[in-house]
């Protein structure tokens, strides 16, 4: 295979890039290790001061890595900018952090001294997706580098210069070679990464199948595994809820990235008594976007990242048309070059229709009517994934139903779902397990070591159970 970086603005070949080697992947393999054993006995102020160099990188450079971006998997430019901020941001929170995260924590009323301990795991590989392609490595790499663990990249094959860029940032930040390393190898070869004895753990961001791959090799070898993978969020619109505000924030939330993130808003389960009016700002909203070269400065809605996507998003718009969907707004791919796909909004979708049960990862908004928060609810969670959602309403009652109710990793009431690295981000049911970012996610790779303290006079103090039981194996 070939590894092809493609323009989807216009189909035009990029660059290419030979796969990785088998005997190359081992000494990177090796490489990791070697580093991990020297990384790990840093200090959390030289891992800050060298994320803190990457994080000044990525302000520095922000319009050459953007523009990397734009062209690999065609994201507009203004959001490609934001990412790379947001980038910088999520490195300065966890070298700031991270030593209080990780700190060690005194057991409070044990009967012996005692402590929990976070330690370092080792080499972790991570299979990153394309769409958002620094901000998921970052977050992944800011807190497992911080917490002394060593980062193997395994990043989706059509954004390959973005993982390129940033192990590049990563060495001249001062990180050891070795403990950043790209893996330029295909899905098929990374069941055996996760397979080799000096890899500690894996995580994963992508599809529902790619997670079950690698969640099975990481259970046949016995190794932590962190997987985010699909979503189908809900953005539930009640009648107390401020409906141009949840319109206009809809609008956002369903065209992000050009509608393909795992938390963009895609079914709307919107009140009878406020449905008409939110389903014409809606469309009216999406039919506004400009539509263009992601390069362009005022451009709201790119192409979808690769050919084989913008396919399957026809498939599912056309077999749920079929099957007796409502097409408000769009419902087509756009003509020319690149993969365009318009700005879509569908209503009156049956249950067996493929958008009522699957992740719809582009520019196509879902809506709903219902009856009311009972029937809300209900559709919210008539799905296999439970990702994120959003909750519009302005009655405490509503509120605490949809937070208690309502099966999700997040719930985001009147605001859009949004990651940030004092957050922790994940999801249930289909959307994997595990949490990235805040004090969760910095954790997740770590050794939760309990550490208990005694003196002989304590093991052998009448009462205790250490005593106790010398004494038996003494009689």
């Amino acid at each position: 295979m070939t590894i092809a970086s493609i323009d989807p603005a216009t189909g035009r070949l990029l660059r290419t890039f030979a796969p990785l080697p088998e005997a190359e992947v081992a000494a990177r393999l090796e490489l990791a290790a070697t580093a991990y054993a020297r990384h790990r006995r840093t200090s959390f102020a030289e891992r800050a001061a060298r994320l803190y160099r990457v994080a000044d990188f990525l302000d520095a450079e922000r319009e050459r890595l953007a523009r990397i971006a734009v062209r690999e998997m065609g994201k507009p430019i203004g959001a490609a900018r934001a990412e790379v901020e947001k980038c910088a941001g999520g490195c300065r929170w966890y070298a700031e952090h991270a030593a209080a995260l990780l700190a060690d924590e005194p057991i409070v009323g044990a009967r012996l001294p005692s402590t929990i301990v976070y330690l370092p795991l080792g080499p972790v590989l991570a299979v990153m997706p394309w769409n958002f392609p620094f901000w998921q490595v970052v977050r992944f790499a800011a807190p497992a580098l911080m917490a002394g663990n060593v980062a193997l990249l395994k990043h989706a094959s059509n954004v390959p210069q973005c993982a390129l860029a940033l192990e590049d940032l990563f060495l001249r930040a001062g990180f050891e070679a070795g403990v950043f390393q790209v893996l330029l190898i295909g899905g098929a070869a990374a069941a055996a990464v996760v397979a080799d004895p000096r890899v500690a753990a894996v995580t994963l961001t992508g599809s529902e199948g790619a997670g079950a791959a690698i969640a099975a090799a990481a259970g046949r070898h016995l190794k932590k595994c962190v997987l985010e993978l699909g979503g189908s969020d809900p953005f539930i619109v009640m009648p107390s809820a401020d409906v141009a505000a949840a319109a206009a924030t809809g609008v956002t939330a369903r065209a992000l990235n050009n509608g393909q993130s795992c938390i963009n808003a895609k079914r709307f389960l919107v009140h009878d008594a406020v449905y008409d009016r939110f389903v014409t700002l809606l469309v009216d909203g999406l039919s506004r976007l400009r539509v263009g070269d992601p390069a362009a400065e005022d451009t709201e809605l790119g192409p979808l990242a690769t050919e084989a996507a913008r396919s399957e998003l026809e498939r599912q718009v056309e077999a749920s048309v079929v099957a007796g969907a409502r097409v408000l707004l769009g419902g087509r791919s756009r003509p020319g070059d690149g993969w365009f796909y318009e700005a879509t909004v569908l209503a009156d979708i049956p249950p067996q229709a493929p958008v009522a049960h699957e992740e719809v990862f582009g520019p196509v908004a879902l809506v709903w009517r219902v009856h009311d928060l009972d029937e809300a609810i209900a559709v919210a969670n008539a799905t296999p994934f439970g990702l994120g959602s959003s909750v519009w309403t302005a009655d405490p009652v509503e509120r605490e139903r949809c937070i208690r109710e309502i099966e999700a990793g997040m719930t985001f009431v009147n605001g859009m779902v949004a990651s940030d690295p004092r957050l922790p981000f994940g999801g249930v049911k289909r959307s994997g397990f595990g949490r990235e970012l805040g004090a969760l996610g910095i954790r997740e790779f770590t050794n939760v070591k309990t550490i208990v303290e005694s003196d002989n006079d304590a093991l052998c103090a009448p009462g205790s159970e250490s005593g106790d039981a010398s004494r038996r194996r003494a009689t």
